[in-house]
């Protein structure tokens, strides 16, 4: 009951949480310069201009008449104030999904974040589970066998990992494996997400095509978390060998395997559960940087293609459903630890 408590208690804290960041960062899109205003005037500058040259009437100094500027404020509801913006944003508008971006052909933010979704689902996906399967069994592996040739030369390669840059370890990938003039081997597509008639080609012709375009990137994802992941399993099992109640195991005439296994294993997995929430994050939000360099079209390249053309509508509905599922993803966490290990109580004060 107490758990169920703490659930709910989390859940309900999600909406005035949702609404300090939403709030937040749409107070400070209303002073960032080159809203959809300057972009409109930017591109009527010049309409309004009288004949010979002169300015009309009510000309503004942009290039637009007064009764031009007001109407483009109504249309983006600036005519309003404040709170009344963010309350239509919110609630009229549907957390900004139903609003229509003025960069891309007026489509509302719901259909762009659900054309790029699919995409950032597929690469998030993938390298979360493929760095999971390769880091837990790898740090058991180092833990079994601390201070061995296998823990040495495996720490170098996972330090080595850990310090080049995910995106600038997919350049060097890329310049080495894939169609450009200075690569050394044309393995792989040089970007992007699927090759143009991919829906005419057999099952697996489908499934070569799909493999080449993602083995790169997908790499790359996996850099990000790699070393991490790998140093806190070792670091976590190795902590629970030498707890109590594994030395009480062997001392009851259980066997290293058995405590190590059996006891020692399902507890190490526990700080390894705080990033399962954060994998819906990265499956929403993708890698900004690694989509950008392997021009893939997810939703990391749509938030920087939308702050760098100003788009905040885009911005603000990005920012809203990322906002969502980490605070969703916080409650996953904790619910993993629960599956892990169910003696955890959170307690009524938690």
């Amino acid at each position: 009951m107490e758990r169920f408590s703490y659930f709910a208690r989390r859940l309900l804290l999600v909406i005035p949480t949702f609404i300090g960041i939403t709030f937040f960062c749409y107070l400070l899109l209303q002073f960032v310069p080159g809203g959809p205003i300057e972009q409109e005037i930017a591109k009527m500058r010049g309409g309004a201009v009288g004949e010979g040259g002169g300015s009309s009437a009510g000309e503004t100094t942009g290039g637009i008449t007064e009764d031009q500027r007001r109407a483009l404020e109504k249309e983006f509801d600036l005519d309003k104030p404040f709170f009344q913006r963010y309350w239509i944003w919110l609630v009229e508008k549907k957390m900004g999904m139903t609003a229509t971006s003025y960069k891309y052909n007026n489509k509302t933010i719901w259909q762009l974040v659900s054309e790029r979704f699919p995409v950032s689902l597929t690469f998030g996906l993938t390298g979360f589970l493929l760095t999971y399967l390769i880091c837990i069994p790898l740090g058991i592996g180092k833990a079994l066998r601390n201070n061995s040739m296998f823990d040495t030369l495996s720490s170098v390669v996972v330090l080595v990992m850990y310090a080049i840059p995910a995106f600038a370890f997919g350049m060097i990938l890329k310049t080495l494996f894939s169609g450009t003039s200075d690569s050394f081997w044309d393995i792989f597509p040089i970007g992007g997400f699927r090759s143009e008639g991919f829906e005419n080609l057999p099952f697996w012709g489908k499934v070569k095509d799909q493999f080449e375009h993602m083995f790169l990137p997908v790499t790359c994802y996996l850099m990000g978390s790699f070393a991490f992941l790998t140093i806190l399993q070792k670091n976590s099992l190795l902590d629970q060998i030498g707890q109590d109640y594994v030395r009480t195991v062997l001392a009851k005439g259980g066997t290293r395997r058995r405590a190590i296994w059996g006891h020692a294993l399902r507890n190490s997995l526990i700080p390894i559960a705080t990033g399962v929430g954060g994998i819906l994050s990265i499956m929403f939000a993708g890698s900004i940087l690694i989509e950008r360099v392997f021009d893939i079209p997810g939703i990391g390249m749509l938030s920087f293609e939308a702050t760098i053309g100003r788009d905040y509508t885009v911005i603000m509905g990005i920012i809203a459903l990322t906002s969502i599922v980490a605070l969703l993803g916080r409650i996953v966490s904790d619910f993993c630890y629960v599956l892990i290990d169910p003696r955890i109580n959170f307690g009524k004060d938690a």
